[in-house]
């Protein structure tokens, strides 16, 4: 191999190691932000990973309990509107962080995630509701009891099934779920959670107009793990029948998670007893 070649070759070889580490280098939330680099990228509207980065260094300096981390608390409120669904995500966690703190007080935080409770995102109202619960506020448990419910994924339009996912695909949240054409302009029909397709409702060709339902999806694990520990301190009688189905032996479901439907329905029963509600759904088992 001539001195050109294996200049060359070094030079390509370089490149496919350099490319992936700058992308995971920009794109890598772990990596730790300056203070001025933090608040630069809270404002970074062009770059809505950026805020995520910076929520996500603010959330981990909260569980250190740094001090200075308060002076972004009004940021952290004022994107809890902010137009871009994973921002809100994320900052409806971070907020979760916080629940004793003055600074988090008089900053807003409860009064924020109680807005939040009304956002159009799945995820988004079930993020804030489970930061409620840290506050000791079950506001949000119709919320939460979602979470372990199937989630619809309705046709954002008219027009024709071009493609569409096959059952038992995992999904992340936002993944393309089918693709519907009308006027020669293709839209994408995208998941509001991240989980397992549990149904297809269409097939390629088929014409559907807006609103009718595409498919459904089962919650996540993780997901599905968050919601039990958060009904196991605030859950009622009526939760039962959706935690249920949670405590089967079947290979989609983790024995972490049948224990804690398990422990689940125990704590609530022991609460309804306690404060002597009578009869609970479903009877003892």
């Amino acid at each position: 191999m001539s001195t050109r070649n294996r200049l060359l070759f070094f030079f390509t070889g370089w490149l496919i190691v350099l490319m992936p580490f700058l992308f995971w280098w920009n794109t890598w939330f772990g990596r730790q932000l300056s203070d001025r680099q933090l608040s630069e990228y809270l404002l970074d509207d062009k770059k809505p990973r950026h805020i995520q980065h910076a929520l996500v260094q603010i959330g981990e300096r909260v569980a250190r309990h740094e001090t200075g981390v308060t002076r972004w608390y009004p940021d952290v409120v004022r994107l809890a509107s902010y137009p871009i669904e994973e921002v809100r995500n994320t900052d409806a966690w971070v907020m979760g962080q916080d629940v004793f703190s003055k600074d988090a007080s008089s900053a807003g935080f409860h009064e924020a995630l109680l807005k939040m409770l009304n956002d159009p995102s799945l995820m988004v109202c079930g993020n804030a509701a489970l930061s409620l619960v840290r506050f000791g506020d079950a506001n949000g448990r119709p919320q939460i009891v979602a979470l372990l419910q199937p989630a619809k994924v309705i046709a954002p339009q008219a027009g024709t099934i071009t493609d569409s996912s096959t059952v038992g695909t995992p999904i992340h949240e936002g993944g393309i779920i089918a693709k519907i054409e009308s006027g020669g302009r293709t839209t994408e029909a995208r998941s509001p959670i991240s989980g397992r397709l549990g149904e297809v409702s269409v097939k390629t060709g088929q014409t559907v107009t807006a609103g009718d339902k595409i498919a459904t999806l089962a919650p996540g694990t993780e997901q599905v793990w968050e919601a039990l520990r958060a009904l196991y301190l605030i859950g009622q009688p009526e939760d039962i029948p959706t935690i249920r189905p949670y405590q089967r032996e079947l290979p989609e479901i983790p024995d972490q998670v049948r224990r804690q439907a398990i422990e689940t329905e125990q704590a609530i029963r022991e609460r309804a007893s306690k404060s002597g509600q009578g009869s609970v759904v479903g009877g003892q088992h």
